[in-house]
């Protein structure tokens, strides 16, 4: 029997958050030396070598193995991230890279930031996508987009069906907006850890905009 258009138990697309791992190993290679704690080639090498066989285990059915791998993955990210913005507050004043080619390093920084928590949102929102897919419900856990606090009798009206739910592209609108005004987005934050790790990517996005800003004001 086919199955109804825009039932809950579709299958939540994962190519964004494929995408967006792609777009973080390459920004790691486009650092400076001076940026990373190991060569430029490593951090897209072992994203690559979990990212096999994450997709192996879910393609086999093996869910804890790929939210493992997942956590993992996402873990690896944040600690080059990290890494790479502790080398940049400690060798700034060294001024080993000037003018324009800092502010894109920085630019760079504050990008892979935005991606590695929307990669965290994504991952861990209703106890990641495996769970979601296997017990679909409405919305979110973790967060209150737009869509849920629109009344049920009005949702129609927004083109919002029932079978919604919130998807990488969400999770990583609320990631860029925290890192672009330091502040809450239209997504109010429910649960305890997404609200930790926020104020760890705010923090990080702070951080990297006052060194720049500070960089750019002692070189005039």
């Amino acid at each position: 029997m086919a199955k109804a258009k825009g039932r809950l138990d579709k299958p939540e697309p994962r190519w964004q958050a494929l995408l967006a791992l792609i777009a973080v190993g390459g920004i790691n290679l486009s650092l400076p030396p001076w940026l990373s704690v190991a060569p430029p080639w490593v951090l897209p090498a072992l994203l690559l070598v979990l990212l096999g066989p994450s997709v192996f285990a879910h393609h086999t059915g093996r869910f804890d193995l790929n939210h493992f791998l997942g956590i993992a993955i996402s873990s690896v990210i944040t600690i080059a991230l990290v890494s790479s913005v502790v080398l940049l507050v400690v060798s700034l004043p060294s001024h080993k890279e000037q003018g324009i080619a800092l502010l894109i390093s920085g630019g760079e920084l504050w990008m892979s930031n935005v991606l590695a928590f929307a990669l965290w949102f994504w991952r861990l929102d209703g106890g990641g996508p495996n769970e979601r897919d296997a017990n679909p419900q409405f919305g979110s856990h973790s967060f209150a987009f737009p869509q849920m606090q629109i009344e049920k009798d009005e949702r129609k009206r927004y083109g919002i069906t029932d079978a919604w739910r919130s998807g990488f592209v969400d999770y990583l609108f609320i990631a860029l907006m925290q890192s672009a005004t330091f502040g809450p987005t239209d997504a109010p934050i429910l649960a305890r850890w997404a609200k930790i790790f926020t104020m760890a990517q705010v923090a990080i996005s702070l951080v990297l905009v006052v060194l720049l800003i500070s960089h750019a004001v002692g070189a005039l």
